[in-house]
């Protein structure tokens, strides 16, 4: 089995660190990752805690295919009870620090209580003990990571930390590791912060070898990557433009949400698109893009590595942003950029480092700028407020806004509630678009209708890395739905949820989907697990993973009211491109929605539901 078999279980409190033996009978009903950390956490936890009290738990945790040879084999994820929603939040991260944890020797890290000083995790291989953070404190993601290494001398630890904007519980602050991946959304890096947990450091030497069939597992993974190897976006799209290449794409075709959604089509994508990235500028004729990166065990390679116009205001006098390091992926570029009218590539990249730099969620952060912009535009905000004139469109509003909420400095503390909260309070909560509080990505939900009922039903309120349709509604894959079609859609995002909750539980990317299906991680999990874990089980797996986090959600308070969208998208037609004219039908596929997923009138699981699955 390629679970490690046992877990870290971390007292703040009291200051101790205990390994106990992983649940087997769990893991073998929910895999790892998502779907075994959230039923550690829905049962133990009260689902109406406060998320920032010493009562809410968070959880590191990893998959059985962590750290193998299965490409994109570097996933981990951070559930807790999310700030930002108040839902369960599951946040995924790549990069190294998930292998490193398994390599350790671990399968999860269940942190409870709150310290009263900051610290830190050190483990090294079985041995795992809290230290004193007071020194780290204050300090970004940059400096925190270098310093944890140089004290213990070894550059090859991986860590997992939060900047300022955890510390300040910014209610979208995430939880970076190897200085720009992030599990970003849901405001997990705010409950770290609010236990005075200031980063998880790991050094693993064992390796992952407990696999149930090594010969087959090889044999099954090789077969696995020759399918991402020759596939059109996992192959080529993916590794030469990164998820940027969805920019132009989603432009066309109409569904790109402008100016806080008051628009479809932005008339600056090209200006913050992939190919932008690629083109040597006026200034200096170097191109913004300088590479392209993998995570631990990816054979993509989707990441970017990018330089920022040293000439660029943003930077005079900062020698520390002048290195090359994270560049945008789509959704940061289009939350920093489209939804707020600015097409200056540079202030994105600033934007989306002091993002990196402080542990902040560029979706939720850039959305709820969207929000404040329209209300500066409408006088509801001032410029005495702000601290700077806010039209939409302003690339200095958008860099000065970055780096007040990441400090948490005057209007910054603003905006670090999220635009739910900041819109309700200003009397506008119509302009935040939101679902159950998280802002949406990069995708309108009037133009492509299965979207927009993945937003509305989504568990961890608005996202696309929840069942993204735009697969199949845009993208053709694995079949061509048409976008403003309302008719099958709630049977198509049943599909894609229920094998979105199997893929992340694995341990694996979810952008292997685009090529691979279940019929392809089967094979894999079978060969390190064992032969249970067929197609049919894993879409289970799945379903059941899918309805449990629902039904912690309805325990801690949540209703079908909640499974909506904003006015604007129900009321304001798209007023350009393919989609004009279009609402969102949400009203038409949701309770046919329910039906499809067991679920009563209320959206609330049924009897005969719970049997099947277990629940």
């Amino acid at each position: 089995m390629s679970w490690s078999g046992k877990i870290l279980r971390v007292n703040l409190t009291k200051g101790t660190c205990q390994s106990e033996p992983l649940n087997t009978a769990w893991a073998k009903e929910y895999l790892g990752s998502r779907g075994l950390a959230s039923k550690y956490l829905v049962e133990e936890i009260d689902p109406k805690v406060d998320p920032l009290s010493p009562d809410n738990k968070i959880i590191w945790a990893t998959g059985p295919l962590t750290g193998t040879m299965a490409s994109t084999g570097g996933r981990y994820t951070v559930v807790t009870k999310g700030p930002l929603t108040g839902a369960i939040a599951c946040s995924n991260s790549g990069g190294y620090w998930g292998a490193e944890l398994k390599m350790a020797g671990w399968d999860m890290i269940i942190f409870e209580g709150k310290s009263p000083k900051p610290v830190y995790l050190f483990i090294q291989d079985d041995n795992a003990q809290l230290l004193d953070a007071s020194s780290l404190w204050g300090q970004s993601v940059w400096e925190t990571e270098p310093s944890i290494k140089a004290k213990h001398q070894d550059p090859q630890i991986r860590v997992s930390c939060i900047g300022k904007a955890g510390e300040n519980q910014v209610l979208f602050a995430s939880v970076v590791n190897d200085l720009h991946r992030a599990a970003g959304r849901s405001g997990v890096g705010a409950v770290m912060g609010s236990k005075n947990l200031k980063a998880i450091a790991v050094r693993g030497t064992k390796g992952v070898g407990n696999l149930k069939d090594p010969k087959g597992f090889m044999k099954a993974t090789a077969a696995a990557k020759a399918v991402l190897a020759g596939h059109a976006v996992t192959g080529q799209g993916l590794p030469t433009y990164g998820t940027q290449v969805l920019m132009n794409v989603i432009n066309e075709v109409g569904a790109l949400p402008t100016r806080n959604h008051k628009d479809v089509q932005f008339e600056g994508a090209k200006d913050i698109s992939a190919e932008a990235m690629a083109t040597p500028r006026e200034t200096d004729g170097k191109p913004h893009l300088v590479t392209n990166q993998a995570c631990f065990g990816c054979t993509i390679a989707c990441g970017r590595i990018s330089k920022i116009d040293e000439t660029h205001f943003s930077i005079q006098n900062r020698p520390q942003y002048i290195n090359a390091s994270g560049g945008l992926e789509y959704e940061a570029a289009w939350a920093l950029g489209a939804a707020n009218g600015v097409n200056d590539l540079e202030a994105l990249q600033f934007a989306n480092m002091v993002c990196n730099e402080e542990g902040m969620d560029p979706i939720s952060f850039g959305a709820t700028i969207g929000a404040v912009m329209e209300m500066y535009e409408m006088g509801v905000l001032k410029k005495e407020q702000l601290g700077i004139e806010a039209p939409f469109g302003s690339a200095k509003a958008l860099c000065y806004f970055a780096e007040i909420t990441a400090k948490g400095e005057g209007f910054g503390k603003e905006i670090g509630l999220g635009s739910a909260k900041l819109t309700k309070k200003y009397g506008q909560p119509d302009l935040s678009m939101s679902v159950k509080g998280q802002e949406f990505p990069a995708y309108d939900g009037r133009v492509v209708q299965g979207i927009g009922l993945a937003y509305a039903t989504s568990n961890r309120g608005a996202c696309h890395l929840r069942g993204y349709t735009i697969a199949s509604e845009v993208l053709g894959i694995p079949v061509k739905t048409e976008p403003t079609e309302t008719n099958g859609k709630p049977e198509l995002v049943k599909a894609f949820q229920d094998a979105t909750a199997a893929f992340d539980s694995a341990g694996i990317c979810i952008f292997t989907s685009f090529a691979w299906t279940l019929a392809d991680v089967a094979p894999q999990v079978q060969a390190a697990c064992g032969e249970e874990f067929t197609v049919e089980n894993l879409n289970t797996i799945g379903e059941r993973i899918w309805n449990m986090e629902r039904d912690f959600n309805n325990r801690a308070g949540f209703t079908s009211k909640d499974d909506n969208l904003p006015k604007r998208l129900m009321t304001e037609p798209a007023k350009t491109g393919p989609g004009k004219g279009t609402v969102s039908g949400l009203d038409k596929m949701l309770p046919e929605y329910y039906k499809v997923r067991g679920w009563d009138s209320e959206g609330r699981l049924n009897s005969e539901t719970r049997k099947r699955l277990g629940l």
